[in-house]
């Protein structure tokens, strides 16, 4: 039973057609944890490939958990909304199929910055993913208080998903 159990998991894994990125046409969503000083929370993007090495979308975040003392935050403080560019050279680093690092430029409703990711996807369809992300740019660069919090270093962790 132990052979057949081994024979069944290296067959699955081996067939399983594992590509970090397609090129033109792909398709990735994906969803995780973020965290940043005095808050956490949850995002999520989506990207569209458009070349071998070029997609574009979108990523929105909203913030759960905050420890700043002064008050409680609004809605627009807690809600960060983006258009993001990404150069996916996973590709032209040739380290797997399965793994992808992706620098890029984000447009929000309250920076503009830049980030880079990195994913590695275990079968066709599932993957994790690990991106930072920093502001270069605010729109309000004397915000303080909660206004600082979609103006800061992001990290994120999670799942990525091809549709």
């Amino acid at each position: 039973m132990k052979k057949i159990i081994i024979i069944a998991m290296l067959a699955f894994f081996g067939f399983a057609n594992a590509q970090a990125f397609k090129g033109k046409g792909d398709v990735k969503f994906q969803v995780g944890a973020t965290f940043q000083e005095h808050a956490t929370g949850i995002g999520t993007t989506a990207d569209f490939g458009v070349g071998e090495n070029i997609s574009y979308g979108f990523a929105v975040s909203y913030l759960l958990n905050t420890t700043n003392a002064i008050g409680t935050p609004k809605f627009d403080d807690r809600f960060d909304a983006k258009a993001r560019f990404n150069a996916n050279i996973g590709n032209v680093l040739n380290i797997s199929d399965k793994f992808d690092l992706y620098p890029g430029l984000d447009l929000g409703i309250r920076n503009f910055g830049a980030h880079i990711g990195a994913r590695y996807f275990f079968t066709s369809g599932f993957g994790i993913y690990t991106e930072a992300g920093i502001p270069l740019a605010k729109f309000n660069p004397d915000a303080i208080g909660y206004e600082r919090f979609n103006n800061q270093f992001v990290f994120q962790f999670g799942a990525s998903f091809n549709l």
